[in-house]
């Protein structure tokens, strides 16, 4: 009878331990849940927290256009609560709006000038554009070599007849004073000041339409927004492709340049994750994308 009343008891202490044993281990994994949940709260909050907001002005030259709102869809896609706002006036002036104050980021198709880093510029190269030498479809003259290109923007050589042309006068035209590309292209050649332009234009798409509907004429503009509309010359024996300028081996080229005033790390968290997109695989695939050359 003792042994019974032993045996019955032992077994309904076991029984406690175990229905005690469940109850923890259920509250446990109630309470690993809930600090799963928890976790994905803060992980979600701390997303939303890090979403950028906000708006970035770029001002500045009409040849980084394409490269500009290019970069400013693709950035605004990915980040819903910003907006690129980006207007087209020429380097020099997009180079001024940063030192002013009026603007995040001056678009420059040219190096800065002293001066400007001077008054708080800094230079930062994003691309590296090639400069086309275009003519009128017309136009027998395929390829120019850098004395010939000088003889013709200096006025020493006036007929196509000159370079195994046609016999038809060169009409010399080129972008207005304070242009970026006029600034690198003359730089390159060695011709500031001495150019003799029939028609002075400010903006690359006027050159292009200018080039495209005068027999006769030749311009310069950004590589990459050559179409069909006119004749690219090869330059020094070197076809105008990005290919060729990223080997150095087609030397009419310059920088693209995204100005700041002070250096990037002294930005705004904003403008400086829009700088970390432009070193990114994605920025660097669009900057590919519309024909210019990554700088790393």
């Amino acid at each position: 009878m003792k042994i019974k009343n032993f045996v019955k008891k032992a077994f309904v202490v076991t029984c406690c331990i175990s229905m005690m044993g469940a109850m923890l281990s259920g509250c446990g994994k109630k309470d690993d849940k809930t600090v799963e949940e928890n976790k994905t709260v803060e992980t979600n909050k701390t997303t939303e927290d890090k979403k950028l907001t906000g708006t970035i002005t770029m001002v500045g030259s009409t040849s980084m256009e394409k490269l500009a709102l290019a970069v400013a869809e693709d950035y605004m896609a990915k980040n819903s609560g910003v907006t690129v706002n980006a207007e087209f006036v020429g380097s020099g002036a997009g180079i001024e709006a940063v030192i002013n104050g009026t603007a995040n980021i001056g678009n420059s198709s040219r190096n800065l000038k002293e001066e400007e880093k001077a008054a708080g510029a800094v230079e930062n190269i994003v691309a590296i554009d090639g400069i086309a030498v275009v003519v009128n479809k017309a136009n027998t003259v395929k390829a120019v070599t850098k004395d010939q290109l000088v003889g013709i923007y200096t006025g020493t050589i006036k007929n196509w007849s000159e370079l195994g042309g046609n016999d038809s006068p060169i009409v010399v035209i080129g972008r207005e004073s304070g242009s970026g590309t006029r600034g690198a292209f003359e730089e390159i050649l060695k011709v500031e000041d001495q150019c003799v332009y029939a028609n002075e234009l400010d903006n690359t798409g006027a050159v292009m339409a200018q080039v495209a509907a005068t027999e006769g004429a030749i311009g310069y503009v950004s590589l990459d927004v050559v179409d069909d509309t006119v004749n690219a010359l090869a330059y020094d024996g070197a076809d105008a492709t990005a290919e060729n300028v990223k080997s150095g081996i087609y030397s009419l080229s310059r920088p693209f340049v995204m100005a700041t005033k002070g250096e990037i790390t002294e930005q705004s968290e904003l403008v400086q994750a829009f700088f970390d997109y432009l070193k990114s695989e994605e920025g660097k695939a669009i900057i590919q994308q519309v024909g210019l050359v990554t700088v790393d």
